[in-house]
């Protein structure tokens, strides 16, 4: 395995930079190097490196949340207000009703199978989407209207609200009964996430005051605390459902508000570990996408994918209805809802490994949104925020 994790971070380092500097952001060389290490090409990656890799790829993204968190200043928060809590649900919403209307005709699938693909494909990337908003504040890009406070929040309920649906239809298309109490479940699941996330801050905040610890060690502790938190998501699902990234997020939030020098420097910190996060991830993630099924998916699912995509736009443009943004922000806030990664890399072989009669054509699908929407969304991102969004 060792030999293995080598090849992901020499590879991955090497074909993000040689990318970088062809102007073109670096995820799209470590996708490459994934796609080309993984097993449905070279195969040179190891099975038990493999077999740990959704683990892994879940590491990464507590490490960049927990970033997130320390960064979003509460008094930022209550500026957003009614935009972040529509930015939640909105444009999923949008997106999955494109994906009713175009996916039986253009795909040949049943409703439900169609509403399946639509939760697999509605999510948009925080692997892809929250480094960057990160980037926009430290720059000042958009901050002076609270611009990468807004997108963060939205899109870090956004994967809870999908994957909540998702689980829903995967019951329900295994026979299962669905009753509004498993759809009750995604406000739980926040409400639960952002009390369990206050409680956790407020713990680690007194902690921290009361022993003088490095801040190496308030970095493990963070991490480890954070790890534990979305590990107990699991087992405390028929018991308390909530959810774990948003309460590693939440604590964050706390942890700026009552200890904000400490909260930068652990910000500063995390920013340097993310270096080598971000490698794994986005390498894993291209190993686990099989190009025999992105071949597969043909010309229906690009235009799929295009209408999908102006349907999210118009979702994303409703909820900034009301606001101070002007037309080029809320463009800019449109391009945020492009790349999608990390949740179909996540679910989207679990319908056919259910045996669910078009479980192969929901994950070339799938294959196909990742390949497409993550290299064009960070492509538009990284382009257009200095033309886009004025400098504070």
């Amino acid at each position: 395995m060792l030999t293995s994790l080598a090849l992901v971070l020499l590879c991955g380092w090497g074909l993000g930079s040689v990318f970088r500097k062809l102007k073109v952001p670096g995820l799209i060389g470590m996708l490459i190097a994934g796609i080309v290490l993984g097993p449905y090409v070279l195969g040179l990656l190891d099975d038990s490196l493999l077999a740990v890799a959704p683990d892994l790829r879940q590491l990464a993204l507590i490490i960049i949340l927990a970033r997130a968190g320390l960064s979003l200043d509460l008094a930022d928060l209550k500026a957003v207000g009614r935009p972040a809590v529509l930015m939640s649900f909105v444009p999923a919403c949008f997106e999955m009703a494109g994906t009713l209307l175009l996916a039986p005709k253009l795909l040949g699938l049943p409703l439900l199978d169609a509403a399946i693909l639509a939760a697999v494909i509605a999510s948009a990337s925080p692997a892809v989407i929250v480094p960057r908003m990160l980037k926009l504040m430290d720059a000042g890009y958009g901050t002076n209207k609270n611009i990468p406070q807004l997108i963060l929040t939205g899109d870090s309920v956004d994967d809870v609200f999908n994957i909540v649906v998702f689980s829903a239809l995967i019951g329900l298309a295994g026979g299962e009964r669905v009753s509004a109490l498993r759809f009750a479940v995604i406000p739980v699941s926040i409400v639960s996430g952002i009390l369990v996330g206050v409680g956790v801050g407020f713990l680690l905040s007194l902690l921290f005051r009361q022993l003088r610890l490095r801040d190496s060690a308030k970095v493990i502790i963070l991490l480890g605390t954070a790890c534990l938190l979305v590990g107990l998501e699991g087992p405390l699902e028929g018991i308390l459902p909530f959810s774990g990234l948003l309460a590693v997020m939440t604590a964050g939030v706390l942890l700026l508000r009552r200890l904000p020098d400490a909260a930068k420097r652990l910000s500063t910190k995390l920013s340097k570990l993310w270096v080598g996060a971000e490698i794994v991830l986005f390498v894993l993630i291209g190993a686990s996408v099989d190009i025999r099924y992105a071949s597969a998916a043909g010309l229906a699912t690009l235009a799929l994918l295009a209408g999908i995509l102006l349907m999210r736009a118009a979702g994303i443009l409703l909820c900034l209805i009301k606001t101070n943004l002007n037309w080029r922000e809320r463009f800019f806030c449109t391009l945020t809802g492009i790349p999608k990664a990390t949740v179909q890399a996540a679910i989207g072989g679990i319908p056919l490994a259910l045996g669910l009669p078009n479980g192969e054509i929901i994950l070339a699908v799938a294959v196909l949104t990742i390949l497409i929407t993550a290299p064009l969304g960070a492509i538009c991102l990284d382009a257009s925020y200095r033309r886009l969004l004025a400098r504070e």
